[in-house]
């Protein structure tokens, strides 16, 4: 069957930083105030710092003003939205970013909604989700619209082209159902209730795997010449006691059948980090009237 194409988020994810980075430069030759994220992240969980550290070297790197509050573990569900309600009312921030997981006594639905929509750039508010169903956002969902976008720029059709999800978070399989839908593809969400996981996923043109289960899509999910998404990012130790990142695709077996597969790590993290430049941008031009 040949080599599949390895959908590498890295040249993607450049090409919408440079856009970033030109916008951030024509503000400053302006002498115009540039963006700026303010990321909250409570304890130490090792995960949450790695990306936490990622998001932040980017707005270094582009330009974007920056500053994280990073609160101890034993901060409570009032405490944060005290902060919250301060960086809603501050109009010099122009993006809100509570890092998850929270720990579990904090009322996380409560933190979230309570961020401004105007600046909920990971797109995850109530009102932004409302607006992407009825195809008026203009603050996405960071990976679900690094998908769509790592699609487009490898050239695999979504019109007319059946999708399949398998996962259903309101993070990545609800939002993307509703992204590739305005994209007219025809989108099946599947999740652990699906009878016959595998006999549903093969039907997909388009297979999205979304569910963080290490190597759980295998060959006989996978339609021939299937264009394949793994959104995984699980940590496993090999046989030497090393960590490293698997996808929920079991890559190597899958790689023969498909046309097209995204690599786990530097497929979709990639674009996930660029995606949310793209919205510290956006919530800043909406924020100034420019948008």
């Amino acid at each position: 069957m040949g080599e599949p194409l390895i959908l590498a988020g890295k040249p993607v994810a450049k090409k919408f930083q440079g856009m970033v980075k030109a916008r951030i430069e024509e503000l400053r030759q302006a002498g115009a105030p540039v963006p700026s994220l303010h990321v909250i992240q409570v304890g130490d969980d090792p995960g949450s710092t790695v990306y936490v550290r990622n998001k932040l070297y980017t707005c270094e790197k582009l330009g974007i003003e920056h500053n994280l509050h990073h609160l101890p573990e034993t901060t409570a569900t009032p405490e944060l939205l005290s902060l919250v309600a301060r960086l809603n009312e501050d109009s010099g921030v122009h993006g809100i970013l509570v890092q998850l997981p929270l720990p579990p006594e904090v009322d996380s639905s409560e933190v979230l909604f309570a961020i401004d929509p105007e600046k909920d750039v990971d797109g995850l508010h109530p009102v932004n989700v409302g607006r992407l169903w009825m195809g008026d956002a203009y603050l996405l969902p960071c990976t679900p619209h690094g998908i769509v976008e790592l699609l487009k720029y490898y050239q695999i059709p979504l019109t007319g082209q059946r999708a399949v999800i398998i996962g259903r978070s309101q993070i990545v399989g609800k939002p993307l159902a509703a992204l590739m839908m305005a994209e007219h593809a025809t989108v099946t969400v599947c999740h652990s209730r699906t009878r016959d996981l595998p006999a549903v996923a093969s039907e997909g043109d388009i297979l999205v795997a979304a569910v963080g289960k290490p190597r759980l899509v295998t060959p006989d999910f996978v339609k021939p010449r299937a264009a394949v998404v793994d959104v995984g990012v699980n940590r496993l130790k090999d046989e030497q006691g090393e960590e490293r990142l698997v996808g929920d695709v079991d890559f190597d077996a899958v790689a023969p059948k498909v046309s097209a597969i995204s690599p786990v790590p530097g497929g979709v993290g990639p674009m996930t980090i660029a995606m949310l430049m793209v919205n510290v941008v956006a919530a800043y031009e909406r924020q100034r009237g420019s948008g």
